[in-house]
């Protein structure tokens, strides 16, 4: 197997943030052949088509498209405000996906997700996965990973549940098949 780069999304920025837990979970659980870099998002501005239009996609903004182009596959983990995703992972998605060579293109997608609630992030990864798809993003269907009640599960930004560490493994075994198989 070729190497395999991914980039990790989290969709908060909280210190404490139960999804950059998973991230990191999910960086020393990736199969071998397998990295995973975690973007900084909070130095994009919020979208506003009067900056692009007057001074371009700010340094930040291009930054974060430069890297989803050179990655062969992104993960996101999002989390879920009122029953949809974040404004700062939306946002995100909005300067990356700017023409000229919008970077969720025939890109391959992974997504996961935890929350305090007891869904999980149900609701958010199907408005995600709406938004992704309509990007041209290749998203892996399955397994879906979803966190419920992350509060009991994540000590000290560690994740420590086995059956999620068991699903996040899972996940990024199947995300390193399908990059393989959309690169043959």
């Amino acid at each position: 197997m070729q190497p395999i780069s991914v980039l990790g999304i989290s969709g908060s920025l909280r210190k404490g943030s139960f999804n950059s837990a998973l991230l990191r979970a999910a960086q020393s659980l990736a199969p071998a052949g397998m990295t995973i870099s975690i973007a900084d998002i909070s130095k994009l501005p919020f979208y506003d088509g009067d900056i692009e239009a007057t001074t371009g996609i700010p340094a930040a903004a291009e930054e974060l498209r430069a890297r989803i182009r050179a990655a062969d596959a992104v993960l996101i983990a999002t989390p879920e405000y009122n029953a949809s995703v974040s404004a700062v992972l939306k946002n995100a998605i909005d300067w990356a996906s700017r023409p000229p060579h919008q970077a969720f293109a025939a890109k391959p997608v992974a997504m996961m997700g935890a929350s305090g609630g007891s869904l999980g992030t149900v609701r958010a990864q199907g408005h995600l996965r709406d938004i992704l798809t309509n990007l041209d993003a290749r998203m892996v269907s399955a397994p879906q990973v979803f966190v419920a009640a992350a509060h009991t599960k994540v000590e000290d930004g560690v994740l420590k549940d086995q059956p999620s560490l068991d699903f996040i493994r899972t996940l990024l075994e199947t995300l390193a098949a399908w990059v393989e198989k959309l690169r043959a």
